[in-house]
């Protein structure tokens, strides 16, 4: 495979790629662009504030809308689920069907009596793994 980066600042960035197929790479590649291009803020109160999605434990639905958890903070953000699925990279796992969470923040996992399993983050934010999920998130964690 071949590269090639030309700096020119009077040129509009483009970023073409050509491949005999469909590769986890090209779809990494694609992931990166779309997340970098999709700037992801989050509402709160009077302020809005660029989310880095580093730094964010988790995306979920509260009373039928998506809110961002970083530290002890929520922020209202205008995506769905589903799209912030297709923007955010592979540093996100689908935890249930309302929560998105960032394996890099995850602090620990508790098993519960009724046999589910509960993710708890970095800022003490915490959701149960459903079990149409709980495969998925074992496999990717190396659990």
């Amino acid at each position: 495979m071949k590269y090639k980066l030309i700096i020119d600042e009077t040129k509009e960035e483009e970023i073409i790629i050509y491949a005999h197929n469909r590769s986890e790479l090209v779809s990494k590649i694609e992931k990166i662009i779309n997340t970098d291009n999709k700037k992801i803020y989050g509402y709160r109160e009077n302020e809005i504030v660029y989310l880095d999605i580093n730094i964010v434990n988790a995306f979920y639905i509260e009373d039928g809308k998506t809110y961002a958890t970083i530290d002890n903070n929520k922020y209202l953000v205008k995506y769905r689920i589903y799209e912030l699925e297709e923007i955010l990279d592979d540093n996100y796992i689908k935890i249930n069907q309302s929560c998105l969470g960032n394996i890099n923040q995850i602090k620990k996992f508790k098993a519960c009596f009724n046999g589910s399993l509960e993710v708890i983050f970095k800022n003490g934010f915490s959701d149960y793994i459903s079990r149409r999920e709980l495969k998925k998130v074992k496999e990717r964690l190396g659990l």
